[in-house]
């Protein structure tokens, strides 16, 4: 067979059945159940759109491409086995500026050189500064967001400068400027204006996400998400490849619908996590143990005392059950309590821990069945009629405040009806407050007990008194 023929034929099919692969595993991705299935089909669809365009290229030296797939595979399992359920929302973040950074690469090469525009014209050329331009963005606003979640970056916490909004939309009408004149210049010419448009990009990306922190983190690692498949999508034009441009347009999508979820689980609006500075440093309370006057703490001999009578328990994870892995401890207590006869079920709150999903897959990883992780719209109605809760780590998201005070920074925000238990049992290592930075309600509640200490830790003393049971 030609190449000719091959280009013609060959490569097509392989596109779509890569498409086709693409799409169902977004889907079942969706589901909990179904999630590693989708995986593995969505990187099949990868494998075969790799074939793909090697196979559309033809005859090329293929040790360079043979080496660098080698390095990558390398690379990415390392990653991929080394790192800790605690870091997988930096490891999410740190894959988003891999791609977004491929992609400016990809465009900045075709835009600089100007081989580009003798296969797509001006107007489709307009698709490679936006490459730049949104992958660039993308690359240091990843950065940016792991170093926050690694709290090597203040902290955390918002980065307000002074007229901030001023530099950021002066900088991406700088951005837009030196991109039409790079498309005016339409050649090798353009490499100036091509490089001032990458360096805008990135410094674009820094400005962006820094003054975003604290309860909004989660949105941002799904909308950076999206980004890279918008910049994906843009280095199909690039080097005209239809199934790049399909399947980023399709993560783009898909992480734009998962960031507007996010939105409205935390009751804040698009152009708010973009540009208003929402964090610790603009909410409007502070938070810190010297607020509390009425808490009452217990220890595990206590708490297991009360879930021996219990005939319902709810568990509810925060981001302090994956710093401590408690995942294995929970379930070995969940099995203990079933044992004797309590229903116990999981409630997940869309924005727990610092990624969409994180306790998902922590749960995951510990083979929690997956019909007892209920989202919240489901276990809401049944706190009323539980006997116990158990929160593991969990803050902003059990704060009652958000529907009982209007004037909290939180106001609005749907979350877990934990305080409509007959007994709360709030494990946390301390007083400090959650990512919103504000004092939680709960804790003062009279059916509240705190069990201060290691998630772990107080997990395994919990199994131990019921056990002697």
């Amino acid at each position: 067979m030609t190449q000719e023929a091959i280009r013609s034929t060959v490569v097509p099919i392989i596109y779509l059945l890569s498409t086709v692969l693409f799409i169902f595993g977004i889907k079942r991705l969706s589901k909990v159940r179904t999630a590693r299935q989708g995986n593995t089909l969505a990187a099949v669809g990868m494998l075969l759109a790799i074939i793909g365009a090697l196979l559309e290229l033809g005859s090329v030296d293929y040790r360079w491409i043979a080496g660098g797939m080698a390095l990558g595979a390398i690379i990415g399992a390392v990653f991929a086995i080394r790192v800790q359920m605690t870091a997988m929302p930096e490891m999410v973040a740190l894959f988003n500026g891999f791609g977004g950074i491929a992609s400016a690469l990809v465009a900045v090469e075709g835009g600089a050189s100007g081989t580009v525009y003798e296969t797509i014209g001006a107007y489709e050329s307009i698709t490679v500064m936006l490459s730049i331009l949104v992958g660039g963005v993308t690359f240091t606003g990843s950065i940016v967001a792991l170093m926050k979640l690694q709290g090597s970056l203040k902290n955390g916490q918002p980065i307000l400068l002074p007229a901030r909004h001023f530099l950021t939309f002066g900088l991406l009408f700088a951005s837009a400027v030196f991109g039409v004149l790079a498309v005016s210049a339409m050649g090798p010419g353009s490499i100036l204006w091509v490089s001032l448009l990458t360096g805008g990009a990135l410094i674009l990306g820094i400005l962006l996400t820094i003054p975003i922190g604290g309860a909004d983190m989660p949105v941002v690692v799904s909308l950076l998400n999206s980004y890279s498949g918008v910049a994906a999508s843009m280095a199909g034009f690039v080097i005209g490849n239809p199934v790049l441009i399909i399947g980023g347009a399709m993560v783009g999508a898909a992480g734009l619908i998962l960031t507007q979820i996010m939105c409205v689980a935390m009751n804040r609006s698009l152009l708010n996590v973009l540009i208003g500075g929402f964090g610790v440093a603009d909410g409007a309370g502070g938070g810190g143990s010297d607020e509390y006057t009425t808490v009452t703490s217990c220890g595990p001999e206590e708490a297991a005392m009360i879930l021996e009578n219990a005939e319902s328990v709810i568990i509810i994870p925060g981001y302090g059950l994956a710093v401590a892995q408690a995942q294995h401890a929970v379930r070995e207590l969940a099995d203990l309590l079933k044992a004797r006869g309590t229903k116990v079920t999981y409630g997940i709150h869309p924005v727990a821990g610092r990624m969409p999903g994180h306790m998902n897959v922590l749960l995951a990883e510990a083979d929690v069945p997956y019909e007892e992780l209920l989202e919240m719209d489901v276990i809401n109605p049944e706190f009323k009629n539980t006997d116990a809760v158990i929160i593991l780590g969990a803050n902003d998201v059990v704060n009652p405040a958000a529907t009982k005070d209007p004037s909290s920074p939180i106001a609005g925000m749907p979350i877990l009806n934990a305080h409509e238990a007959r007994s709360v049992f709030v494990v946390k290592r301390s007083l400090s407050p959650g990512y919103a930075g504000i004092k939680n309600e709960l804790f003062e509640y009279d059916n509240t007990m705190m069990i201060f200490g290691d998630a772990k830790k107080v997990l395994q003393d919990l199994i131990a008194e019921v056990k002697d049971l």
